[in-house]
């Protein structure tokens, strides 16, 4: 566009210079060249706001609109049309998270301590408020499911851990889910992927098998 622009200007002012020198007729030159100097320059400003107000919004995604700082609505997916200056648009997406949950120790309600790791699976569903009412949603998420892995394993028992694997699942899910309602997530599932027993009880436990 802006090479556009410098050749059109040249080439006027080559015109300019080949026209005889009347002054009437130069005159109305003058006139016709700065009418279409200013012509230029609007065509090439409106073409770069244009330009500067599209966005593309994936279909995996939805983009939140500020205007003037306040929250107008979510768009998308498609070309969407940014009102430059005066709006600006958050991107978030739709698709399912998956956050691994670190491996932390627990002390279980028979006084065991043991070292769980577990992976959350999360969604947006408002994405207005995702962006509104928490400043990091996935930080956010990943602090409330450690907190909540250690208070719930903490109240059962290793052999009920062991045993009732898919129960505890469903209520630290339904604890977390709890916890994210307010900030426009979902979480879809919680799995505890790993448990790892003190040394010594490991040890005990080979020495058990070992004699059967």
């Amino acid at each position: 566009m802006l090479q556009l622009m410098l050749y059109s200007i040249l080439l006027i002012k080559e015109i300019q210079r080949s026209q005889p020198p009347n002054k009437t007729q130069g005159g109305c030159w003058s006139l016709l060249l700065i009418h279409f100097y200013y012509m230029i320059y609007l065509i090439g400003f409106i073409v770069i706001v244009v330009f500067a107000s599209l966005r593309v919004v994936k279909e995996y995604e939805r983009g939140v609109i500020f205007f003037l700082g306040k929250a107008t609505g979510v768009r998308g997916p498609g070309l969407i049309f940014v009102i430059p200056i005066f709006e600006k648009m958050t991107k978030t997406t739709l698709r399912t998270v998956t956050m691994n949950i670190p491996s932390q120790k627990i002390i279980t309600k028979d006084n065991v301590s043991i070292d769980i790791a577990a992976v959350a699976y999360y969604k947006i569903i408002n994405p207005q408020k995702s962006v509104i009412a928490i400043e990091d949603i996935t930080s956010a998420v990943n602090q409330i499911s450690q907190t909540t892995v250690r208070n719930v394993v903490g109240q059962f028992s290793l052999d009920q851990l062991l045993s009732q694997t898919c129960d505890i699942n469903l209520q630290i899910k339904n604890v977390i889910d709890g916890h994210t309602e307010p900030w426009g997530a979902e979480v879809t599932a919680v799995e505890i992927k790993d448990i790892t027993l003190p040394e010594n009880m490991q040890r005990a436990m080979a020495k058990e098998a070992e004699a059967e």
